[in-house]
């Protein structure tokens, strides 16, 4: 009886031991859930832009981006959303990827813009977006000194300066 008795005290004790670890790890894993995520977009990123869900389709120019993007009369942009993403509650989610083609009939225009919803503050006055020059093939475009076109405040800040007019659309013009 009295050995019963210490193997069910030692069960409880072991149980309990048991139960308070696997709470905290939980607690832990919790926290980790709980940091602000990130997403870092790289050349493999805009991969095959051109077969994502077409979302928008102008031409001319856009009175409220001026001549961003090239846009002149002849001008048609296309714009690409990577899954169809679409806001939640007015924000789009981290790891949103948004593509623009610009180009006119006689290619003097032929530009790619991207930009990601990097998240992780990467950018708060900016809704956290990174802007990116890309190449045809969705790489990420470089300088003449091999640096990417990439970042909050890339071509001098002129992608923010534009897109701040849409920041109630968390900064995207097309949806």
């Amino acid at each position: 009886m009295k050995h019963t008795k210490i193997l069910t005290l030692l069960a409880l004790i072991i149980g309990s031991s048991l139960f308070i670890q696997s709470c905290s790890k939980d607690d832990d894993n919790g926290d980790q859930n709980n940091t602000n995520p990130e997403f870092v977009a790289d050349d493999n990123t805009f991969t095959d832009f051109m077969t994502w869900q077409l979302e928008a389709t102008n031409q001319g120019p856009d009175p409220a981006l001026g001549m961003a993007h090239a846009g002149n009369d002849s001008t048609v942009t296309l714009v690409y959303f990577k899954d169809g993403q679409d806001p939640a509650n007015g924000k789009y989610p981290v790891g949103t990827i948004i593509v623009k083609h610009s180009s006119n009939p006689d290619q003097s225009v032929n530009e790619f813009t991207a930009m990601v919803k990097r998240g992780n503050n990467f950018a708060p006055s900016g809704g956290d977006w990174e802007w990116f020059m890309l190449n045809p093939d969705g790489s990420i475009a470089t300088d003449g000194d091999g640096n990417p076109m990439r970042g909050a405040n890339l071509m001098g800040g002129m992608c923010i300066s534009c897109h701040t007019q849409a920041s109630n659309k968390d900064y995207v013009f097309s949806k």
